[in-house]
């Protein structure tokens, strides 16, 4: 197995899995699956919003005659569009949109990425979106600076104004540099890489393992989660996210939720749910320690990355994805039969949560 895997920084998602009609998986199993209690998220001021069929097919026609014949075209669109304030939750920055033209619909983002937005960068990119039945359109994407006629300014280290034709939009970059992990959680010979804000809107504690030269994806649950989970089994410790798909094993010795799998059909069409690999936090890398990691995990790329984990030749990004794409809750088997083999050194456990390409 190969451990080094490239992410286009276009699509970001480097995987490509076959899909094998598993999207109603989870409706199947569901009732014979116990609910695994989460913590409740702090109450809102606000009441959430109903989404009714009536106002997406009304939203539908409004773009019927909405034409995108290129990137420039796009981008106008969606700029227009914004209010004068947004909140990007996701840690590489990414804010996400979708809207309908022309009787498709069109998903892409904007990125203010940390290796150039202070040069007055920003990424667009717009795509027709994938479903069950229809890969995703051409990519329409193209890094947009003031040669295009759109500014970018820093406010602070954590806002930028972005000016496009007399209109400004502020954009407020989620700042997670003050959420820890509590110790109680961290492994023997783990390092702190930062919290994960996953487009999902699931966070994740990244780790590395000096030891097992491995990374973990920790499932933060200082402030609750937006998610529920089910066990697989009444005596699995494996549990699986009913909103996100989310599996996860439930640690033997620590009080933490590792994740060991994604569901491969949400891989597929691209969605919020493919999984925490493509938001990691570029914001808050300290004393290089992103890079070091990849590199002690896999030397073959020393002096081939940036601090960000991309490689100089602009092939794309080192992709940490210590977990699988699975279609099928069988496939989640083998943590089991590693964690919880009653033979298994303790010392040695945190070595079973690894997969894939790491």
């Amino acid at each position: 197995m190969t451990r080094s895997m490239i992410e286009n920084p276009i699509f970001h998602r480097g995987a490509r899995l076959y899909f094998a009609g598993a999207c109603h998986w989870f409706l199947a199993v569901a009732a014979a699956l116990l609910l695994w209690p989460t913590a409740t998220m702090s109450a809102r001021a606000e009441s959430p919003e109903i989404k009714t069929n009536q106002s997406w097919i009304e939203n539908m026609q409004t773009g019927g005659e909405l034409k995108i014949n290129s990137v420039e075209d796009a981008f106008e669109f969606v700029f227009s569009r914004l209010p004068d304030q947004v909140s990007v939750y996701p840690t590489e920055n990414y804010y996400y949109f979708t809207f309908p033209a022309d009787g498709v619909i069109y998903a892409g983002n904007l990125r203010l990425a940390a290796q150039d937005r202070e040069q007055g960068v920003i990424h667009f990119a717009a795509f027709k979106q994938a479903n069950q039945s229809s890969e995703a359109g051409e990519m329409l994407y193209k890094p947009l600076t003031i040669k295009d006629g759109v500014e970018v300014n820093k406010l602070d280290p954590f806002s930028y104004q972005v000016v496009y034709k007399e209109k400004s939009v502020t954009f407020n970059l989620n700042d997670v540099s003050a959420i820890q992990p509590p110790k109680e959680i961290i492994a023997e010979g783990e390092r702190y890489l930062g919290l994960v804000a996953d487009e999902s809107g699931v966070r994740f504690f990244l780790f590395y393992n000096q030891i097992h030269k491995v990374f973990a994806y920790v499932l933060d649950e200082t402030n609750g989660v937006l998610d529920q989970f089910v066990q697989t089994a009444e005596d699995s410790r494996v549990l699986v996210g009913q909103r996100t798909g989310f599996a996860f094993y439930n640690h033997h010795y620590l009080d933490r939720r590792v994740l060991i799998g994604v569901h491969g059909a949400n891989t597929v069409v691209n969605n919020y749910y493919d999984g925490p690999a493509d938001q990691l936090p570029e914001n808050h890398i300290i004393d290089d320690n992103l890079r070091k990691s990849i590199v002690d995990s896999d030397p073959d790329v020393k002096d081939r990355l940036d601090k960000f984990g991309y490689f100089k030749s602009g092939e794309g990004r080192y992709l940490i994805s210590p977990y699988v794409q699975y279609l099928y809750l069988e496939e989640l088997d083998g943590y089991h039969q590693c964690a919880g083999n009653p033979e298994l050194a303790a010392e040695i456990y945190d070595a079973c949560f690894v997969a894939g390409d790491e």
